[in-house]
Order: C-alpha cells, then sequence, then structure tokens
C-alpha cells in the first residue's frame, strides 16, 4: 500500500485501516507552486480567489458520464476514490496535486466516468426547489435584477389560479415579492424579464455550484 498522500506537498491525506479509498483526511496546507497549463485555484473553488488553499480537497468536481454528458457535481475526495479504482478518467485538472510515496495524482476538476450510467431524463422537471428556481433565473430578481434578499414568487398568484410549476414560478427580491403581492402582473405592472420555463437537466449543476469554474464551461451546454 502506498503512503500518506500529500496536497501541494503539506497537506496530508492519512489512510485510516488498509483501505486507502477510506482515508480520513488531515490537512496543513500552504499556498503550492503554480504549474504551466494548469487550471487557477480560484476557478476550481466555489467561494472565489480568496479562498484559503486549505481548500484543496473540498472544492467541487464536474463528472461526466462515459458520453461526456454533464450528470454529477462531486468532491475532490468522490473524484480520487473514482480514479484511484479507474472507475473515472481525468479530463481536467487543478494546480494542487495529491502525492504519495509512489505516485502523484493531479488535482481533478472534471472527470468522466469509464462506464456508462443510466440517468432519469425527467427528474430536474419533477422537482422544483427555491435554489433551482434561483439558479435556472441565474440568481437574479425577474423584476428588477437584484442578486440579493432573492424569494420565488408565483407570476400568476396561487389564489388566482396559479400552479406551482416552472412555468409560473420565478425568482423575486423580497422587495418585489412585496410590492407585486397578490396581483396579476398587468394589475401590478411587474412582468418577469424572462418567460419562466422548464429548465435542462443540467440545472443540478448550477444549483451546485453557483460560481462555475471556467474549466467546467467546454463540458455544459450554452444555456442551462
Amino acid at each position: 500500500m502506498s503512503g500518506p498522500l500529500r496536497v501541494g506537498g503539506a497537506c496530508e491525506l492519512r489512510a485510516g485501516g488498509r483501505d486507502r479509498y477510506t482515508a480520513a483526511l488531515t490537512m496543513e496546507c500552504t499556498v503550492p507552486p503554480e504549474p504551466v497549463g494548469s487550471v487557477s485555484p480560484s476557478e476550481h473553488q466555489r467561494h472565489g480567489p480568496g479562498t484559503s488553499p486549505t481548500t484543496a480537497m473540498s472544492g467541487r468536481v464536474l463528472v461526466l458520464n462515459a458520453t461526456f454528458e454533464p450528470i454529477n457535481v462531486c468532491t475532490v475526495r468522490r473524484a480520487v476514490v473514482l480514479l484511484l479504482k479507474e472507475k473515472a478518467e481525468l479530463l481536467e485538472r487543478g494546480r494542487w496535486e495529491l502525492h504519495s510515496e509512489s505516485s502523484t495524482l493531479a488535482r481533478p476538476v472534471v472527470i468522466r466516468l469509464v462506464s456508462y450510467v443510466k440517468v432519469p431524463r425527467d427528474a430536474h422537471r419533477r422537482k422544483i426547489t427555491r435554489r433551482a428556481v434561483f439558479a435556472r433565473d441565474s440568481w437574479t430578481c425577474q423584476y428588477c435584477g437584484s442578486r440579493s434578499n432573492l424569494t420565488v414568487d408565483h407570476v400568476i398568484p396561487r389564489s388566482k389560479g396559479g400552479t406551482s410549476s416552472w412555468e409560473n414560478i420565478v425568482a423575486s427580491c423580497a422587495p418585489c415579492n412585496r410590492r407585486k403581492g397578490d396581483r396579476l402582473p398587468r394589475q401590478a405592472g411587474m412582468h418577469p424579464r424572462h418567460v419562466p420555463r422548464t429548465p435542462r437537466a443540467e440545472i443540478f449543476i448550477h444549483v451546485a455550484s453557483p460560481t462555475i469554474p471556467q474549466a467546467w464551461l467546454a463540458y455544459l451546454p450554452q444555456a442551462a
């Protein structure tokens, strides 16, 4: 069995027991060197360039099906398990590397499953959540464009026959929601900037990671 894995040189993944795939993480990380041609840390961490380097193992990894279709977002730890078990291949890497006494593994940013996984095509249609609505509407109020204090609004109020469907729910800031109240759009003079619709199946990616790393864009549809 190989020795403890390290991130960048000072971050360690210490294996507990005999199974290296269930390693417990012990991290004391310093800023690693920046290899040429790799993705910058800020492009694969959810909270942007100000995130501490100690989050090298806590970022998000885009998972593609064998057909290159995006199907999931997972943690770096889970991606490492899939790579070590040869259930996935590495497509995009970050600047940090995972080192052991006998090998080096690039910090995954995008991986592709070796075997095809069947995914229900209508799961995103059945489940409507606030975060999914926010993600579909680019985390922006559909009445004024604000990106803060978001909630959801029924375009046609339920009291007036409106349904709780993708086509009748939009992201709205709290002030706009209060101003519109229980009125129809024409009565309030407030119409959504974009016609609400059922999003693409890839909406879950934007729910899991509001800030999309640059390295993911080549694998995502232009509109989610």
